[in-house]
């Protein structure tokens, strides 16, 4: 659109603004009601600057076949009717509007009240490199805007991918904003399904990449050999031993040495990916033991030389008591905690991350980060979908 619009009567520098997200992991939606104001941009005479407060927040869990359906359709090369694509897709969007509606209504707060839904959606593939590169999250925003009545802004990484990036991570420029510390260098980790790195080093470039699996390898071996969506707390990894010559045949994938930028989801580490790997014979908790082991080595390999001293974690990893303990053996010395100790829920940091995008577009700014995905240059980020009560003022 050629002009920045907004809601009538409200100022998108501040009032309430709702994110959605449902990660690779595809758990659910996690959906974070957040305030801006004034009184929350930089404070410059902070160590820890939080620009937001998050006023409500709660993660609704998809309907188990729908879930199903999800993780089929992200599989990599999954066939699908375009009837079946395009009923998952209102289907999804559905279920954003109810979690939005839903929130709103045990926060108490109508949903006149909200500035803009900032609606990430679920990425079914993500395929930034080739010929033709590609990102595609489903969840119609036409649906989330009809059914709340909210202004919605949706489709936030394709800008990014046209402009030559990766289109992801697409967090750390909200990282940089809430995290950066003027003295300390910091990591904020994220760990969904797939394992991303901030880079937030004192008078340098941000840098932000996907690292690799964080939890998708993990919950895929679990949902396969104990029927059950993740291996509660780590407690199946740590009862197996780490297999040496799995874990060297896994770190050997070409991912793991490519320089930034770089990004990748479920298609590429996989079970698939997982079984061209696997020798015959290694005990099942084993194998589990060896792919915490992969997360944990991997995501600590990305910080080793950056010099940073502390590492913040966001996301369903910090839920995993086994892997956030062996991130901290594999990274002695440096102080590893949750965004929690620096003011953030961190099973809500993405979410609010999209409500912090949605109300960049909406002033105008940028909201994506070159230096983190590479693009050529900053970009207006995400599509704006009016609500039917509350047109698009021009």
């Amino acid at each position: 659109m050629p002009a920045t619009p907004t809601e009538p009567g409200n100022d998108p520098k501040e009032g309430l603004y709702l994110g959605l997200i449902s990660g690779t992991s595809a758990d659910g939606i996690d959906a974070a009601l957040v305030e801006f104001a004034a009184s929350h941009d930089a404070d410059a005479a902070s160590t820890t600057r939080t620009p937001l407060r998050v006023v409500a927040a709660k993660t609704f869990a998809y309907p188990p076949a729908l879930r199903d359906r999800v993780l089929a359709l992200a599989r990599a090369n999954a066939a699908v009717a375009l009837d079946d694509f395009g009923h998952l897709d209102v289907e999804i969007g559905t279920c954003f509007a109810d979690a939005a509606l839903a929130l709103l209504r045990e926060a108490d707060i109508a949903p006149e009240a909200v500035t803009a839904i900032g609606s990430h959606g679920q990425t079914v593939c993500h395929r930034p490199g080739g010929a033709h590169p590609f990102t595609l999250q489903i969840g119609d925003p036409s649906v989330i805007a009809e059914r709340t009545g909210i202004l919605t802004i949706a489709d936030f990484r394709r800008a990014d991918v046209a402009a030559g990036g990766q289109g992801a991570p697409l967090l750390p420029a909200l990282h940089a904003a809430v995290f950066a510390d003027a003295a300390i260098p910091r990591a904020i980790l994220n760990l969904g399904g797939i394992a991303n790195a901030t880079l937030l080093v004192p008078g340098a470039d941000v840098i932000g990449f996907d690292t690799g699996p964080a939890n998708c390898l993990l919950d895929a071996w679990a949902a396969r050999h104990l029927g059950a969506a993740h291996d509660d707390g780590g407690a199946w990894a740590a009862s197996g031993t780490v297999q040496p010559d799995l874990l060297d045949a896994c770190l050997a994938d070409p991912y793991f040495a490519a320089p930034a930028p770089k990004s990748t989801g479920r298609e590429y580490f996989n079970l698939d990916w997982l079984d061209a790997r696997l020798p015959t014979g290694v005990e099942t908790a084993d194998v589990q033991a060896t792919l915490l082991a992969l997360s944990a080595r991997t995501i600590a390999d990305a910080l080793r030389t950056s010099g940073v001293r502390e590492a913040y974690a966001c996301g369903g990893g910090v839920h995993n008591a086994a892997l956030m303990a062996a991130l901290r053996r594999e990274l002695p010395g440096m102080h590893v905690d949750t965004t929690a100790a620096l003011g953030l829920d961190p099973d809500y940091v993405e979410a609010a991350g999209f409500a912090w995008l949605a109300r960049a577009r909406l002033r105008g700014e940028p909201g994506n980060l070159p230096s983190v995905t590479g693009a050529r240059g900053p970009r207006l980020l995400g599509a704006i979908y009016a609500a039917p009560s509350r047109p698009i003022s021009r």
